[in-house]
């Protein structure tokens, strides 16, 4: 058996690392380590509660939108504050905004490059990809060619944040009571005109058809059926490369999904519902938060009494850097004691994509179902941005004034591009005496439990096969794929 290190792994949001233990050229073991502390929840005890709207965001600059927006509902559940209509759509298209933006850029920047590799020379589609989805580096090459017009896409994308939220990462627009950012009906024209270059872009290069008849797609028959209608589009090339690659037999995931809700409705709903899905029952159920724990066993942090896992509203986040076991300043969240996965693939299962549902019923979780569901969320979301701007009324209302209490509690829950993220804050004497945070790639990327259950990714990276490259066994593609198919936010992990 012998062991390899690999890490820092290129393309991530922060520093990760990857322990593990190898035989016969395949995975035994894997333990993932989150090798960075920055300790924001400490740094917002004691301080008003306000304050959170502040310094939560800089958490990270790629879902800043997503840590503001939670740190607001929490703020708001403290306070009782209700959203008018028109800050509940402005939010939601912020929120909309930064997320789409993140599946573009994973699919694109992340992922797709790692296909223009040596291991893949003698493929049938590997000139097609170098000349798609070559990591873009300058020059007059031709390869990339759908990289750079999905970064440019990107870039035209974000100045919708800059209507919306004044600039972005780090906008100061969103408040628990909804937005202080109030748009006017010419606004509204320049930001149709945005949603309208995107869905341009993603109808003629990613989809090679109409928003929403990928959105409709129920079944793994009617995938190839769309398949061979739109030929020569990047969804396309990815369905050929996945058979080929044999992506639906890499990575498989825990069979448990867990999402908040994505895209909160002034009725109390969600356009994307929250709740649980059990692979194995093939159905959903409802969420209880209260049954959600973090371990630390092995984390470089202090346990509670006994070893004991805590809810988010009685955890503690005290860093033991030389604590006995402990490989990752990652906590391991778990729901009733159970790995969970969450993400994209969680949203569109709870929610009811029937074709997803059908997808990951046939293929489980996998490197896969997670990009498939990824793409698919786009064309849902997209159209749902439209809907949300032309209800916004000039005029009316997008901010109510929230009056803090001295003594409170709040949990604010919402949907980041990778999945589930949750703060959860206690006040006392006009103060924050506890705050902490569970981020996506916490659930994702967690390490052992006390009772030895590896996290999601741990367990997906089981089986792996290390390819025989001249990039050498640390540069294993097919580790590569199943790490990016979660695609880590490790900096939010070690908030």
């Amino acid at each position: 058996m012998t062991r390899l290190i690999l890490g820092p792994f290129n393309r991530v949001e922060g520093d990760l690392e990857v322990q593990l233990e190898v035989a016969g050229g395949r995975v035994l073991e894997a333990r993932v380590n989150a090798p960075m502390y920055r300790g924001f929840e400490g740094m917002l005890n004691g301080r008003d509660p306000m304050d959170a709207l502040t310094i939560a965001p800089r958490i990270c600059g790629i879902c800043s939108v997503s840590q503001s927006v939670a740190a607001a509902r929490a703020l708001a559940d403290a306070s009782g504050v209700v959203l008018p209509p028109n800050g509940q759509h402005a939010i939601n298209l912020m929120l909309a905004c930064e997320n789409l933006a993140d599946h573009l850029t994973h699919f694109y920047v992340f992922f797709m490059p790692d296909f223009t590799r040596s291991v893949y020379s003698a493929r049938s589609w590997h000139a097609q990809v170098q000349r798609r989805f070559a990591p873009v580096v300058g020059g007059a090459s031709t390869s990339g060619e759908h990289n750079r017009a999905a970064l440019a896409a990107r870039a035209r994308w974000l100045e919708l944040m800059g209507t919306l939220g004044g600039k972005w990462p780090h906008s100061g627009a969103v408040l628990p009571g909804g937005t202080s950012r109030a748009l006017e009906a010419a606004e509204k024209i320049r930001l149709l005109a945005r949603l309208r270059e995107m869905r341009s872009f993603l109808e003629r290069t990613l989809y090679g058809s109409a928003l929403e008849e990928v959105a409709a797609l129920d079944s793994l028959i009617a995938l190839e059926a769309w398949k061979t209608r739109s030929q020569g589009s990047d969804l396309a090339l990815f369905l050929d490369i996945a058979a080929d690659a044999d992506l639906m037999r890499l990575g498989a995931g825990p069979g448990r999904y867990l999402s908040y809700g994505a895209y909160a409705q002034s009725d109390g709903s969600h356009a994307l519902a929250p709740g649980v899905w059990d692979a194995q029952l093939q159905q959903s159920r409802a969420l209880d938060t209260g049954q959600i724990t973090e371990d630390m066993r092995h984390a470089w942090l202090s346990e509670g009494a006994g070893g004991t896992a805590l809810h988010p509203l009685s955890g503690i986040t005290q860093p033991e850097p030389d604590k006995a076991g402990a490989y990752t300043w990652n906590k391991a969240p778990r729901l009733a004691g159970k790995v969970i996965e969450t993400g994209a693939i969680a949203r569109q299962l709870v929610s009811g994509q029937p074709m997803i549902r059908a997808a990951c019923a046939e293929h489980g979780g996998s490197v896969y179902t997670r990009v498939l569901a990824r793409l698919v969320e786009l064309a849902r979301i997209l159209p749902l941005m439209e809907q949300w701007l032309l209800a916004l009324q000039p005029g009316e209302p997008f901010h109510q004034v929230q009056s803090l209490p001295e003594q409170a509690q709040g949990i604010g829950l919402t949907e980041a591009a990778r999945g589930a993220l949750g703060h959860w804050l206690r006040i006392e004497h006009g103060r924050i005496a506890h705050y902490q945070i569970v981020a996506p790639t916490s659930w994702n990327f967690s390490p052992r439990d006390a009772a030895g259950t590896p996290g999601a990714l741990e367990a997906a990276l089981v089986g792996a096969p290390l390819d025989a490259t001249t990039e050498g066994p640390g540069a294993s593609v097919a580790v590569q794929h199943i790490v990016r198919s979660f695609d880590p936010c490790m900096v939010c992990t070690v908030h």
